[in-house]
C-alpha cells in the first residue's frame, strides 16, 4: 500500500482549487516556523515549502535560532496570524527543551492551524465538526479508502495513544462515515498484554514511535498493517513495523513512502480549505 498514488490523487483534486484561488486574487499562502537547527526537522519543513512553491502557494519561512525564547516563538506565531496572505501556519515540531510547544500552539489561529492539532480543532474532531484535520490521521483513513480496504464495523487496533496521531485517528476512525466507523481500540506500552489485541484485529495501525515495536507473533495472518510511527536517529528512519511482518500481513504499507506522502497531502488539504474559507468569508 504505497502512499504516492494516494497523495497524488489528492494533490491531482486540489490543484483547479488552487488555481480558482489565484485567478480570484487569493494565492494560498503557507507559512512555516522552524526553531533551531534540527535536521529532521529541517528537511520536512524544507520539502513542505519546495512543495508549497510547486503547487502555487507562497511559502513565507521563519527560522529562528535553537536559543529562541518562547517569546520570540510566540512572536513569531502571530506575525502570521495576523498576515492576511497566509492562510495556513505550520509550527514545526518538536521544539527545542526551552520552548513550550504546546502553550506556544495555543496562540496560533485555530483557522490557519495546518496540522490541526490546535485543542480547538481537536475538539471540532471529537464532535464531527468541520475544521483541519490532523493530518496522518487523515492521511491513514485516505489510504485505507484509496485502496478500498473496509474499515466500517471492522476492529481497529491502533498502538500508541500520542496527542498527533493515536488519539485523533482513533476519534476519526470511529465516526459515521463510509470510510470510518470501525470498532476502534486503543492500546499502549502501558500495556502489558497489548499483543493479544492486535493478534485478534482486522487492521493494525502501529503509531507508538517504537522502532520494531509490532513483531510478525503480534499480527493476526491476512490483517492490514498500517506503519504510522517513526523515530529517527540521525538521517535513519525507523518505523514501528518490523519488516518481517511482510510475510503474515494481507495488506502492508512499505517501510519508506507509505504513511509520509499521505501526510504532506493532507496538510496541503488543510491549507487549501483554510484559504477557501478565507476568501468565503471575504
Amino acid at each position: 500500500m504505497p502512499g504516492a498514488p494516494v497523495a497524488e490523487a489528492v494533490l491531482a483534486d486540489l490543484a483547479p482549487r488552487i488555481k480558482m484561488l489565484i485567478d480570484a486574487g487569493q494565492t494560498p499562502g503557507l507559512a512555516t516556523i522552524l526553531v533551531g537547527d534540527d535536521d529532521a526537522s529541517a528537511r520536512y519543513v524544507g520539502m513542505k515549502q519546495a512543495k508549497a512553491i510547486e503547487l502555487g502557494f507562497t511559502a513565507p519561512h521563519a527560522h529562528l535560532p535553537a536559543d529562541a525564547t518562547q517569546a520570540d516563538v510566540v512572536a513569531a506565531i502571530r506575525r502570521a496570524n495576523d498576515d492576511p496572505t497566509v492562510h495556513a501556519i505550520l509550527l514545526q515540531h518538536p521544539t527545542p527543551p526551552q520552548i513550550d510547544y504546546e502553550a506556544a500552539l495555543l496562540t496560533l489561529d485555530p483557522d490557519k492551524d495546518v496540522d490541526g492539532m490546535h485543542p480547538l480543532n481537536l475538539g471540532r474532531l471529537a464532535l464531527s465538526v468541520p475544521g483541519p484535520v490532523p493530518c496522518t490521521p487523515a492521511g491513514i483513513e485516505a489510504l485505507l479508502a484509496h485502496y478500498e480496504i473496509p474499515v466500517s464495523g471492522r476492529e481497529v487496533v491502533i498502538l500508541g495513544r500520542g496527542f498527533t496521531l493515536g488519539r485523533p485517528l482513533a476519534l476519526l476512525l470511529s465516526q459515521k462515515r463510509t470510510t470510518a466507523n470501525a470498532a476502534v481500540t486503543v492500546v499502549h506500552t502501558g500495556v502489558p498484554d497489548w499483543p493479544r489485541y492486535t493478534q485478534r484485529a482486522d487492521v493494525v495501525i502501529a503509531a507508538a514511535g517504537v522502532p520494531g515495536i509490532l513483531q510478525p507473533e503480534h499480527i493476526r495472518p491476512g490483517s492490514v498493517v498500517v506503519g504510522g510511527g517513526v523515530r529517527y536517529e540521525g538521517r535513519k528512519l525507523l518505523p514501528d513495523v518490523d519488516e518481517r511482518c511482510e510475510e503474515v500481513a494481507g495488506w502492508i504499507t512499505p517501510r519508506v513512502g507509505g504513511v509520509g506522502p499521505t501526510t504532506i497531502a493532507m496538510l496541503f488539504r488543510n491549507a487549501v480549505e483554510a484559504a477557501e474559507r478565507q476568501a468565503g468569508a471575504a
